[in-house]
């Protein structure tokens, strides 16, 4: 028997997730399940689309309790081109099993999945967002993504199952400011994962290019200061390696899109997109862009070799603007690389830690 794991907007959140599970007990009885969305940003799915289940070869069939099936991943696991993904790496790099939440069908259905993969776990719902915009209400300045927790946490409570919410890493993902986040958090008693935790993440780490849970793995293993990222700049301070739990009535207390679409239970993910965009001005289906990175000199072309070291640790230290350190998926873009690239930047800049140290 174990809870059900939800990374709540896709993406690297299946990374963090099992960093919470880890912390919270979740592989007690094997690895625990955790569920997530196969949406990734453009850079690595050009489609930057809500892949299902018909997208994918060699997903493992399974039923629930309630009659309801759903597909996880493993190893073997490949998207259909042209979309790309990272879930199947994932599923070969993290001690977790991998289940695919498909919300194409609409909020009813994605409730049914949900239910069902609840069931077949044997225990309750832990939602786990990496930096807190699940709590957003809708109209803070650095908002871009608002749109998959809200559809998370309304389908988590069109279950009716037992769900708690834990907020990791608040303010990490650059969209809430911290200190805001800490005020809507306020009353909760944070549990700060050890050092083991974000371990069991490092295979994936090594490789993914997830930023804020990079940034909340290297906060747990003492990381301090301003960080670069693709977005902007992030800081790393003492609340930073908490995982925040609060109700889900609470959560949904928060946020407007989620209320509004328990209320309105759009039956296609259009639909429900409609919602969030209505609410916040957002398009939750358009593809997350962010602007290149500053540089004063052409980066290699796409996909080449990484430069030496010192070349490298130079053209980064410019482009960190004075930050303490750069996020790998910030490297390679700097230098011109891909996220694939990741593994091979890390050998030339010979670090085996989630972020750059670059002051």
């Amino acid at each position: 028997m174990s809870d059900l794991y939800v990374a709540a907007g896709g993406g690297g959140d299946p990374v963090g997730t099992l960093i919470a599970a880890r912390a919270l007990g979740g592989d007690a009885a094997g690895p625990p399940p955790i569920a997530t969305y196969a949406w990734e940003r453009p850079e690595v799915d050009p489609t930057a689309a809500a892949l299902g289940d018909g997208d994918f070869e060699g997903l493992v069939r399974e039923t629930g309790d309630a009659g309801d099936g759903f597909a996880a991943f493993t190893p073997a696991t490949r998207v259909r081109p042209p979309a790309g993904s990272t879930l199947p790496g994932l599923a070969r790099d993290l001690p977790a099993r991998l289940l695919l939440l498909d919300p194409a069908a609409g909020l009813r259905a994605l409730a049914r999945r949900l239910g069902s993969m609840a069931a077949a776990a044997g225990g309750r719902i832990r939602v786990v967002d990496i930096g807190g915009d699940i709590l957003t209400h809708g109209d803070e300045p650095g908002l871009c993504s608002p749109f998959t927790d809200a559809l998370t946490l309304a389908a988590c409570h069109l279950t009716g199952i037992p769900t708690t919410v834990h907020v990791a890493g608040p303010g990490l993902d650059g969209e809430i400011e911290e200190r805001t986040l800490l005020e809507r958090l306020t009353g909760s008693e944070p549990l700060v994962p050890g050092r083991d935790a974000a371990a069991a993440a490092s295979r994936a780490l090594a490789w993914h290019p997830s930023e804020a849970s990079a940034l909340w793995a290297a906060s747990l293993h003492g990381a301090r200061g301003t960080v670069r990222t693709v977005r902007g700049t992030v800081r790393l301070t003492d609340a930073s390696p908490g995982l925040y739990p609060l109700p889900l009535a609470e959560a949904l207390g928060h946020n407007p899109v989620a209320r509004a679409l328990v209320e309105e239970r759009p039956a296609t993910l259009r639909a429900a997109a409609a919602v969030s965009q209505r609410l916040t001005g957002i398009d939750g289906l358009a593809s997350e862009r962010t602007p290149p990175p500053r540089r004063d000199q052409e980066p290699p072309a796409a996909g080449t070799a990484a430069p030496d070291r010192d070349t490298a640790m130079k053209v980064l230290r410019e482009a960190a603007d004075g930050a303490d350190h750069v996020t790998l998926r910030h490297a390679a873009r700097t230098l011109g690389l891909t996220w694939a690239d990741i593994p091979a930047l890390r050998t030339v800049l010979g670090i085996g830690t989630p972020l750059l140290r670059t002051a």
